[in-house]
């Protein structure tokens, strides 16, 4: 699963930038399609005081397209504390054959602080999907104030 623990053959702290700048996100669903007050654009956005707010449901998730190839060193979340996904995964889809696959697993805490997640990314994708595959809510609702994601653009 994803760890805290960097290998050297992937980006350092130092060297890692934000991946969303040049990227389009799409998400699993808004709660009660009210995207003016709940929407994906309350993730990236710098303010404490908004989010994204799933509706409820199985298997809610955030899909990032990158415009072009990325290595991925570090997943940044502050979830809602009630509002959590339990059991999460990566998935990438490779920059070169298109392929999908497992970055890693992880699992945060039930609670409102920032969590940061390392990810073993060893072939350069231009897509990845964060999956919550379980949450904390009793009604499967996902509630983030800040996502990130942090990496480096890879070699053309």
């Amino acid at each position: 699963h994803l760890g805290s623990e960097q290998s050297s053959e992937m980006a350092t702290e130092s060297d890692a930038t934000s991946l969303l700048l040049d990227s389009k996100c799409s998400v699993s669903s808004v709660l009660n399609r009210d995207v003016k007050q709940y929407g994906k654009q309350f993730l990236f956005d710098g303010n404490e005081e908004t989010c994204w707010n799933s509706d409820q449901g199985e298997q809610q998730h955030i899909a990032l397209q990158f415009s072009s190839a990325v290595s991925l060193s570090t997943i940044v979340v502050r979830f809602q504390g009630g509002f959590v996904g339990k059991e999460c995964n990566v998935e990438g889809r490779s920059a070169s054959s298109g392929s999908t696959f497992h970055l890693g697993d992880f699992f945060p805490e039930d609670i409102n602080a920032v969590q940061r997640f390392d990810v073993a990314c060893l072939e350069p994708v231009n897509r990845i999907k964060l999956i919550f595959s379980s949450t904390t809510d009793f009604f499967g609702r996902i509630t983030i104030y800040h996502l990130d994601v942090l990496g480096r653009t890879s070699p053309a």
